[in-house]
């Protein structure tokens, strides 16, 4: 029987690096079949898809083998065109980052009734009404005609997603497709998934949710170093791992944490106030009443369902975004440039076409700041100076999240609003960078305020949490 998909021999290679980034990966899956992929950021496993796909970031060397249906690609040759002759009939992606995948300028009903237009040659009634469908079935009936700009990560992840099932392609990639949901909508993905494969679809899922791993079933790979170090049936991985990495990573999810949040001083100065704030959207009311301060050394969770205007209310905190009623003040905060956001979306807060480097280099530039400072913050953050000669297209979706971190913390802030900040990461790189970042908090006395839909994260983290979600009162 022929296989659904083939890796043979892939080996992908950095430029002045000795040791691959992926190296000698093999893999066969049967029509139907399912494959879950875990493993820390930078380990491959977005590398695999990309190539797969006939994608690479360009500077990469690669080799190997890629069979699709019985019919036999070379890793090295992407320029022809041949994979993407494919695209969407036989082979679809979800990616990573929705904010690379939508259009800007296109509303989300039409991006996602084009794929129906396009592909299975619908009328454009038709195919509005199979997107109103689509729309609706994740929760996004209000959303069709918006912009990307105009709503959240979590909703331009479920977008993306509406456009990919929409294809109906025989083998699809989903690369981190519950990153940025809460939990009912990341069970909601994960059937949505299992309905694909059960209707005679290959899937393939690359994730750091151990728990969608679980719901998914099928067959589970773990990568480290670029290496599969363990594969096997999902239950037998993840319930009696062989490998001493496997069992930290699965051991590593956030309600088996200690507490990170350390003491806050009882005189700590308030950095932030907001006083009887609301914010409404046409007749959307996202928040109204707020009364809410964070003091120096403290760390605020925040939490509700995507869409309900957990970025809103910080940008109203940051100064960013108006309030349509109340008041915000920075009591605390007496120097320039100490209000900061980290983007839910690392791509949309660096410059695509400048080396990582550069982008650094340009704000120690304008700042004055210590450039050994750069150096000195990057082991804690498990990140390798190689990567600083990339493109931010060129690493990992982890690696983007924990550089624009690092951009930050150069900064010293006084007031940090951190969407969350920790979603491309792996459970074991997770821990160590939001023990990093509260131990910060408490030494140089910032207030940090995470979004987060990780309730067990937001308990551990945070010395308090709190809820937004559509009303009219909202106190703490």
């Amino acid at each position: 029987m022929t296989a659904a998909l083939e890796v043979i021999g892939l080996r992908v290679q950095g430029t002045g690096l000795d040791t691959p980034l992926v190296d000698d990966l093999n893999l066969s899956l049967p029509i139907g079949g399912r494959l879950t992929i875990l493993g820390e950021s930078g380990s491959g496993k977005s590398l695999l898809a990309q190539a797969v796909m006939g994608v690479l970031p360009a500077g990469l060397r690669a080799r190997g083998d890629i069979v699709i249906g019985g019919r036999r690609f070379s890793v090295q040759d992407q320029a022809n065109g041949a994979r993407a002759a494919l695209w969407g009939r036989q082979l679809a992606m979800l990616p990573q980052e929705p904010w690379l995948s939508l259009d800007p300028c296109m509303r989300a009903r039409q991006q996602v009734a084009e794929v129906g237009w396009h592909l299975h040659g619908l009328s454009w009634p038709a195919a509005q009404r199979q997107a109103d469908a689509a729309l609706q079935e994740l929760r996004l009936g209000d959303a069709g005609h918006k912009y990307p700009h105009q709503i959240s990560g979590g909703m331009a992840q479920r977008v993306a997603m509406a456009a990919v099932r929409a294809a109906g392609a025989g083998l699809l990639l989903a690369d981190e497709p519950t990153k940025g949901l809460d939990a009912g909508l990341r069970d909601q993905v994960a059937r949505l998934l299992l309905d694909e494969s059960n209707a005679g679809r290959t899937l393939i899922t690359i994730t750091h949710d151990v728990t969608l791993a679980r719901q998914l079933g099928g067959e589970v790979a773990i990568m480290l170093d670029g290496r599969v170090i363990e594969y096997g049936p999902a239950d037998q991985v993840l319930e009696a791992p062989a490998q001493a990495y496997s069992r930290e990573l699965i051991g590593s999810e956030p309600i088996r944490w200690p507490r990170l949040a350390g003491p806050l001083a009882a005189d700590a100065a308030v950095v932030v106030q907001a006083e009887g704030i609301g914010k409404s959207y046409g007749a959307m009311r996202l928040f109204d009443r707020v009364d809410l301060n964070v003091r120096s050394g403290e760390i605020v969770a925040v939490t509700g369902p995507s869409g309900c205007g957990k970025t809103t209310l910080g940008h109203v905190l940051l100064g960013l975004t108006r309030p349509d009623r109340g008041r915000v003040s920075w009591p605390g905060v007496n120097r320039p440039h100490a209000l900061h956001k980290l983007y839910q979306d690392p791509p949309s807060a660096f410059s695509p076409h400048r080396r990582l480097r550069d982008s650094l280099a340009d704000l120690v530039r304008l700042h004055h700041l210590d450039t050994a400072d750069v150096g000195r913050h990057m082991p804690a953050l498990k990140l390798g100076e190689h990567l600083l000669d990339r493109l931010p297209g060129e690493v990992s979706g982890g690696e983007l999240q924990r550089i624009a971190l690092l951009r930050v913390l150069l900064l010293r802030p006084a007031f940090l609003f951190a969407d969350e900040p920790s979603s491309r990461l792996d459970p074991i790189t997770q821990q160590r960078t939001l023990e990093l970042m509260c131990r910060l908090a408490g030494e140089w006395g910032f207030g940090l305020m995470l979004v987060t839909h990780d309730i067990a994260l937001a308990q551990k983290a945070a010395h308090r949490i709190q809820p937004v979600a559509f009303g009219p009162t909202v106190t703490a």
